[in-house]
Protein backbone atom coordinates (compact mmCIF):
# COMPACT_ATOMS: atom_id res chain seq x y z
CA UNK A 1 0.00 0.00 0.00
CA UNK A 2 1.10 3.53 -0.40
CA UNK A 3 0.90 6.93 1.22
CA UNK A 4 -2.85 7.30 -0.86
CA UNK A 5 -4.51 3.67 -0.27
CA UNK A 6 -2.78 2.82 3.70
CA UNK A 7 -4.28 -0.26 4.64
CA UNK A 8 -7.03 0.00 6.49
CA UNK A 9 -6.49 -1.94 9.69
CA UNK A 10 -3.05 0.58 10.08
CA UNK A 11 -5.75 3.22 10.38
CA UNK A 12 -7.32 1.73 13.44
CA UNK A 13 -6.47 0.98 17.07
CA UNK A 14 -9.06 -2.05 16.75
CA UNK A 15 -11.13 -4.17 14.60
CA UNK A 16 -14.65 -4.96 14.03
CA UNK A 17 -16.96 -6.27 16.55
CA UNK A 18 -13.40 -6.57 18.71
CA UNK A 19 -13.97 -2.82 18.99
CA UNK A 20 -16.83 -3.21 21.37
CA UNK A 21 -16.42 -1.39 24.92
CA UNK A 22 -15.76 -4.68 27.36
CA UNK A 23 -18.62 -6.12 29.01
CA UNK A 24 -17.94 -4.75 32.37
CA UNK A 25 -17.64 -1.17 31.07
CA UNK A 26 -20.93 -1.52 29.31
CA UNK A 27 -22.46 -2.45 32.07
CA UNK A 28 -21.55 0.29 34.50
CA UNK A 29 -22.41 2.66 32.12
CA UNK A 30 -25.45 1.77 31.93
CA UNK A 31 -26.23 0.83 35.70
CA UNK A 32 -28.62 3.04 36.95
CA UNK A 33 -30.08 4.65 33.77
CA UNK A 34 -34.02 4.44 34.09
CA UNK A 35 -35.72 1.30 32.48
CA UNK A 36 -37.38 2.87 29.25
CA UNK A 37 -39.92 0.07 29.49
CA UNK A 38 -41.62 0.72 32.21
CA UNK A 39 -41.97 4.37 30.73
CA UNK A 40 -42.93 3.04 27.25
CA UNK A 41 -45.34 -0.18 27.63
CA UNK A 42 -45.37 0.03 23.81
CA UNK A 43 -41.84 -0.98 24.26
CA UNK A 44 -41.60 -4.76 24.16
CA UNK A 45 -37.51 -5.31 24.05
CA UNK A 46 -35.38 -2.70 25.13
CA UNK A 47 -31.88 -2.36 26.78
CA UNK A 48 -32.92 -4.36 29.79
CA UNK A 49 -31.89 -7.62 28.98
CA UNK A 50 -29.13 -6.93 26.33
CA UNK A 51 -30.71 -8.32 23.81
CA UNK A 52 -30.22 -7.55 20.32
CA UNK A 53 -31.90 -4.63 18.86
CA UNK A 54 -34.95 -3.26 20.10
CA UNK A 55 -38.64 -3.64 19.46
CA UNK A 56 -41.90 -1.27 19.15
CA UNK A 57 -45.39 -2.86 19.40
CA UNK A 58 -47.05 -0.46 16.36
CA UNK A 59 -50.62 -2.79 17.12
CA UNK A 60 -51.55 -6.38 19.04
CA UNK A 61 -49.78 -8.13 16.03
CA UNK A 62 -46.78 -5.63 14.50
CA UNK A 63 -43.52 -4.37 15.88
CA UNK A 64 -40.73 -2.64 14.47
CA UNK A 65 -37.37 -3.82 15.59
CA UNK A 66 -34.85 -1.27 15.49
CA UNK A 67 -31.06 -1.33 15.90
CA UNK A 68 -27.48 -0.35 14.66
CA UNK A 69 -24.00 -1.69 14.54
CA UNK A 70 -21.01 0.11 13.41
CA UNK A 71 -16.99 -0.36 13.72
CA UNK A 72 -13.52 -0.24 12.61
CA UNK A 73 -12.20 -2.16 9.57
CA UNK A 74 -10.99 -5.83 10.44
CA UNK A 75 -9.99 -6.29 6.86
CA UNK A 76 -8.36 -4.03 4.36
CA UNK A 77 -10.06 -4.94 1.41
CA UNK A 78 -12.70 -1.97 1.40
CA UNK A 79 -15.81 -3.98 0.07
CA UNK A 80 -15.47 -6.68 1.61
CA UNK A 81 -15.24 -4.30 5.15
CA UNK A 82 -18.08 -2.48 3.99
CA UNK A 83 -19.91 -6.14 3.26
CA UNK A 84 -18.72 -7.29 6.59
CA UNK A 85 -20.07 -4.00 8.52
CA UNK A 86 -23.17 -4.54 6.78
CA UNK A 87 -24.19 -8.04 7.38
CA UNK A 88 -23.30 -7.70 10.93
CA UNK A 89 -25.67 -4.76 11.55
CA UNK A 90 -28.65 -6.48 9.60
CA UNK A 91 -28.20 -9.71 11.86
CA UNK A 92 -29.44 -7.79 14.97
CA UNK A 93 -32.81 -8.31 13.13
CA UNK A 94 -32.75 -11.47 12.25
CA UNK A 95 -31.90 -12.49 15.52
CA UNK A 96 -35.02 -11.33 17.04
CA UNK A 97 -36.93 -13.37 14.78
CA UNK A 98 -37.58 -10.24 12.35
CA UNK A 99 -36.89 -9.34 8.49
CA UNK A 100 -35.36 -5.88 7.91
CA UNK A 101 -37.06 -3.49 5.41
CA UNK A 102 -34.52 -0.76 5.03
CA UNK A 103 -30.64 0.94 6.64
CA UNK A 104 -29.12 4.09 6.96
CA UNK A 105 -25.61 4.22 6.46
CA UNK A 106 -23.16 5.36 9.37
CA UNK A 107 -19.75 6.17 7.88
CA UNK A 108 -16.52 8.14 9.55
CA UNK A 109 -13.71 8.55 7.52
CA UNK A 110 -10.11 9.97 7.49
CA UNK A 111 -10.61 11.85 4.38
CA UNK A 112 -7.32 13.29 4.76
CA UNK A 113 -5.74 9.96 4.34
CA UNK A 114 -8.01 7.75 2.49
CA UNK A 115 -8.86 8.19 -1.75
CA UNK A 116 -12.58 9.01 -2.39
CA UNK A 117 -12.68 5.45 -4.48
CA UNK A 118 -11.42 3.83 -1.36
CA UNK A 119 -14.59 5.54 0.51
CA UNK A 120 -16.70 4.63 -2.04
CA UNK A 121 -15.84 0.75 -2.39
CA UNK A 122 -17.14 0.74 1.57
CA UNK A 123 -19.87 1.96 1.00
CA UNK A 124 -20.38 -0.23 -2.02
CA UNK A 125 -19.74 -3.62 -0.08
CA UNK A 126 -22.33 -2.67 2.39
CA UNK A 127 -24.95 -2.10 -0.38
CA UNK A 128 -24.38 -5.11 -2.27
CA UNK A 129 -25.02 -6.92 1.34
CA UNK A 130 -28.09 -4.77 1.62
CA UNK A 131 -29.46 -5.77 -1.83
CA UNK A 132 -28.77 -9.54 -1.35
CA UNK A 133 -31.18 -8.73 1.82
CA UNK A 134 -34.00 -7.22 -0.32
CA UNK A 135 -33.38 -3.67 1.74
CA UNK A 136 -32.68 -0.29 0.34
CA UNK A 137 -29.76 2.04 2.34
CA UNK A 138 -32.47 5.23 2.55
CA UNK A 139 -30.07 7.60 3.70
CA UNK A 140 -27.81 7.90 6.24
CA UNK A 141 -24.98 10.49 8.00
CA UNK A 142 -20.85 10.61 7.56
CA UNK A 143 -18.07 12.76 9.46
CA UNK A 144 -14.29 12.74 9.11
CA UNK A 145 -13.33 11.11 11.72
CA UNK A 146 -9.59 10.17 13.08
CA UNK A 147 -10.02 6.01 12.17
CA UNK A 148 -12.59 4.35 9.59
CA UNK A 149 -15.89 3.70 10.74
CA UNK A 150 -18.42 2.25 8.83
CA UNK A 151 -22.00 0.38 10.10
CA UNK A 152 -25.70 0.28 9.52
CA UNK A 153 -28.98 1.48 11.43
CA UNK A 154 -31.27 -1.00 10.42
CA UNK A 155 -35.14 -0.75 10.49
CA UNK A 156 -37.80 -3.92 10.26
CA UNK A 157 -40.88 -5.64 11.60
CA UNK A 158 -42.19 -8.61 12.69
CA UNK A 159 -45.19 -10.20 14.05
CA UNK A 160 -45.56 -10.01 17.93
CA UNK A 161 -45.89 -13.91 18.15
CA UNK A 162 -42.63 -14.65 16.46
CA UNK A 163 -40.04 -11.81 18.26
CA UNK A 164 -37.65 -14.13 19.72
CA UNK A 165 -35.87 -12.18 23.21
CA UNK A 166 -33.04 -13.88 24.88
CA UNK A 167 -34.30 -13.94 27.77
CA UNK A 168 -37.28 -16.82 26.98
CA UNK A 169 -34.89 -19.92 27.14
CA UNK A 170 -36.52 -23.05 29.02
CA UNK A 171 -34.77 -25.54 31.15
CA UNK A 172 -33.84 -28.73 29.05
CA UNK A 173 -33.88 -26.62 26.36
CA UNK A 174 -31.52 -27.50 23.24
CA UNK A 175 -29.02 -24.82 22.20
CA UNK A 176 -27.47 -25.34 18.43
CA UNK A 177 -25.11 -22.39 17.13
CA UNK A 178 -25.37 -21.77 13.47
CA UNK A 179 -21.75 -20.39 12.77
CA UNK A 180 -18.33 -21.68 13.86
CA UNK A 181 -16.46 -19.31 15.97
CA UNK A 182 -12.83 -18.20 15.49
CA UNK A 183 -13.61 -14.84 13.90
CA UNK A 184 -11.22 -12.52 16.07
CA UNK A 185 -8.22 -14.93 15.86
CA UNK A 186 -8.94 -15.19 12.51
CA UNK A 187 -8.50 -10.93 12.20
CA UNK A 188 -5.78 -11.28 14.77
CA UNK A 189 -3.75 -13.61 12.12
CA UNK A 190 -4.51 -11.44 8.99
CA UNK A 191 -3.29 -8.46 10.91
CA UNK A 192 0.00 -10.08 11.03
CA UNK A 193 0.21 -11.14 7.70
CA UNK A 194 -0.12 -14.83 9.30
CA UNK A 195 -3.97 -15.96 7.13
CA UNK A 196 -3.58 -17.45 3.87
CA UNK A 197 -5.65 -17.06 1.12
CA UNK A 198 -7.59 -19.66 2.20
CA UNK A 199 -8.37 -18.67 5.51
CA UNK A 200 -9.40 -15.26 4.30
CA UNK A 201 -11.70 -16.82 1.93
CA UNK A 202 -13.49 -18.72 4.46
CA UNK A 203 -13.65 -15.38 7.21
CA UNK A 204 -15.45 -13.72 4.24
CA UNK A 205 -17.75 -16.59 3.45
CA UNK A 206 -18.71 -16.79 7.26
CA UNK A 207 -18.44 -13.29 8.16
CA UNK A 208 -20.97 -11.88 4.99
CA UNK A 209 -23.45 -14.65 4.98
CA UNK A 210 -26.88 -13.63 6.31
CA UNK A 211 -28.47 -14.89 9.48
CA UNK A 212 -31.52 -14.56 7.23
CA UNK A 213 -32.40 -18.23 8.61
CA UNK A 214 -33.57 -16.03 11.62
CA UNK A 215 -36.68 -14.54 10.48
CA UNK A 216 -37.91 -18.88 9.52
CA UNK A 217 -36.77 -19.59 13.34
CA UNK A 218 -39.21 -16.87 14.64
CA UNK A 219 -42.35 -18.61 13.50
CA UNK A 220 -41.00 -21.87 14.67
CA UNK A 221 -42.99 -22.70 18.47
CA UNK A 222 -40.06 -25.15 19.58
CA UNK A 223 -37.74 -22.02 19.07
CA UNK A 224 -37.56 -20.44 22.26
CA UNK A 225 -34.57 -17.81 22.83
CA UNK A 226 -32.23 -16.62 19.46
CA UNK A 227 -29.54 -14.33 19.92
CA UNK A 228 -26.71 -13.49 17.57
CA UNK A 229 -22.80 -14.57 19.00
CA UNK A 230 -20.70 -10.68 17.91
CA UNK A 231 -18.49 -9.22 20.18
CA UNK A 232 -18.41 -10.66 24.25
CA UNK A 233 -18.07 -14.12 22.35
CA UNK A 234 -19.60 -17.20 22.64
CA UNK A 235 -19.50 -17.23 26.75
CA UNK A 236 -20.48 -13.74 26.83
CA UNK A 237 -23.50 -13.54 24.89
CA UNK A 238 -24.19 -17.64 26.32
CA UNK A 239 -24.07 -15.74 29.58
CA UNK A 240 -26.41 -12.91 28.90
CA UNK A 241 -28.98 -15.66 27.81
CA UNK A 242 -28.62 -17.40 30.71
CA UNK A 243 -28.87 -14.59 32.90
CA UNK A 244 -31.82 -12.78 31.10
CA UNK A 245 -33.24 -16.39 31.43
CA UNK A 246 -32.22 -17.01 35.16
CA UNK A 247 -31.02 -20.68 34.25
CA UNK A 248 -28.06 -22.34 33.77
CA UNK A 249 -26.32 -22.99 30.33
CA UNK A 250 -24.24 -26.05 29.70
CA UNK A 251 -21.79 -25.90 26.92
CA UNK A 252 -19.93 -29.35 25.10
CA UNK A 253 -16.64 -27.99 24.31
CA UNK A 254 -15.87 -30.59 21.59
CA UNK A 255 -19.36 -29.61 19.71
CA UNK A 256 -18.70 -26.12 19.45
CA UNK A 257 -18.25 -25.28 15.67
CA UNK A 258 -14.79 -23.88 14.76
CA UNK A 259 -12.99 -22.51 11.52
CA UNK A 260 -10.97 -24.89 10.14
CA UNK A 261 -7.33 -22.61 11.13
CA UNK A 262 -8.56 -21.36 14.32
CA UNK A 263 -8.07 -23.60 16.69
CA UNK A 264 -4.09 -24.11 15.34
CA UNK A 265 -4.13 -20.29 15.37
CA UNK A 266 -5.37 -20.00 19.01
CA UNK A 267 -2.35 -22.03 20.17
CA UNK A 268 -0.21 -19.83 18.24
CA UNK A 269 -0.83 -16.84 20.43
CA UNK A 270 -3.32 -15.38 18.16
CA UNK A 271 -6.10 -13.64 20.18
CA UNK A 272 -7.47 -10.22 20.29
CA UNK A 273 -7.14 -8.26 23.51
CA UNK A 274 -10.71 -8.24 23.14
CA UNK A 275 -10.81 -11.78 24.14
CA UNK A 276 -8.54 -11.07 27.31
CA UNK A 277 -11.27 -8.22 28.10
CA UNK A 278 -13.94 -10.25 27.92
CA UNK A 279 -12.98 -13.06 29.77
CA UNK A 280 -11.87 -10.47 32.93
CA UNK A 281 -15.77 -9.24 32.41
CA UNK A 282 -17.07 -12.86 33.12
CA UNK A 283 -14.97 -15.17 33.83
CA UNK A 284 -16.10 -15.21 37.26
CA UNK A 285 -18.99 -16.85 36.23
CA UNK A 286 -18.31 -19.08 33.40
CA UNK A 287 -16.59 -22.69 34.65
CA UNK A 288 -14.12 -24.30 32.58
CA UNK A 289 -12.72 -27.77 32.66
CA UNK A 290 -9.87 -28.06 35.43
CA UNK A 291 -7.63 -29.23 32.43
CA UNK A 292 -8.31 -26.96 29.63
CA UNK A 293 -5.92 -25.48 27.47
CA UNK A 294 -5.53 -21.68 27.50
CA UNK A 295 -6.41 -22.24 23.78
CA UNK A 296 -9.88 -23.07 24.60
CA UNK A 297 -10.49 -20.08 26.99
CA UNK A 298 -9.29 -18.06 23.88
CA UNK A 299 -11.72 -19.57 21.70
CA UNK A 300 -14.97 -19.65 23.79
CA UNK A 301 -14.13 -15.56 24.47
CA UNK A 302 -13.19 -14.85 20.81
CA UNK A 303 -14.58 -11.79 19.60
CA UNK A 304 -16.97 -12.76 16.43
CA UNK A 305 -17.90 -10.19 14.10
CA UNK A 306 -21.47 -11.09 12.01
CA UNK A 307 -21.32 -14.28 13.95
CA UNK A 308 -24.16 -17.05 14.08
CA UNK A 309 -26.81 -17.11 16.02
CA UNK A 310 -27.35 -19.24 19.08
CA UNK A 311 -30.76 -20.82 19.56
CA UNK A 312 -32.19 -22.57 22.73
CA UNK A 313 -35.20 -24.53 21.08
CA UNK A 314 -37.34 -27.63 22.62
CA UNK A 315 -35.23 -31.28 22.72
CA UNK A 316 -37.51 -32.84 21.05
CA UNK A 317 -37.11 -30.57 17.93
CA UNK A 318 -33.77 -29.69 18.20
CA UNK A 319 -32.89 -32.55 15.31
CA UNK A 320 -35.44 -30.75 12.46
CA UNK A 321 -34.20 -27.79 13.57
CA UNK A 322 -30.92 -28.23 13.00
CA UNK A 323 -31.39 -29.94 9.80
CA UNK A 324 -33.76 -27.28 8.52
CA UNK A 325 -30.69 -24.86 9.39
CA UNK A 326 -27.97 -26.90 7.66
CA UNK A 327 -30.03 -26.80 4.31
CA UNK A 328 -30.45 -23.17 4.88
CA UNK A 329 -26.57 -23.04 3.99
CA UNK A 330 -25.40 -23.29 7.64
CA UNK A 331 -23.28 -26.25 7.38
CA UNK A 332 -21.16 -26.11 10.02
CA UNK A 333 -24.22 -25.55 12.41
CA UNK A 334 -24.17 -28.09 15.61
CA UNK A 335 -26.05 -28.43 18.50
CA UNK A 336 -23.13 -27.18 21.49
CA UNK A 337 -25.32 -27.96 24.51
CA UNK A 338 -28.53 -27.34 26.80
CA UNK A 339 -30.39 -25.28 29.43
CA UNK A 340 -30.84 -26.10 33.27
CA UNK A 341 -32.07 -24.87 35.79
CA UNK A 342 -29.77 -23.22 38.13
CA UNK A 343 -27.96 -19.94 38.84
CA UNK A 344 -26.96 -18.08 35.76
CA UNK A 345 -23.66 -19.14 34.73
CA UNK A 346 -22.18 -21.42 31.66
CA UNK A 347 -20.48 -24.71 32.61
CA UNK A 348 -18.27 -25.69 29.79
CA UNK A 349 -17.75 -29.82 29.44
Amino acid sequence: MNASHPRLTSLAHGGGCGCKLAPSVLQKLLTDLPGPAAVFPKLLVGSDNADDAAVWALDDETCVIATTDFFMPMVDDPRDFGRIAATNAISDIYAMGGAPIFALAILGMPIDKLAPDTVREILAGGASICAEAGIPIAGGHSIDCPEPVYGLAVIGTGKKKNIRRNADAKPGDTLILTKPIGVGIYSAAFKKSALDAAGYDELIASTTQLNRVGATLGTDDAVHAITDVTGFGLLGHGLEMARASKLRIVLNADNVPLLRQAQALAAQGFITGASNRNWDSYGAAVQLPADAPASLRALLTDPQTSGGLLVACAPDDAGRLLAQINQAGFAAARVIGHAEAGDAAIVVR
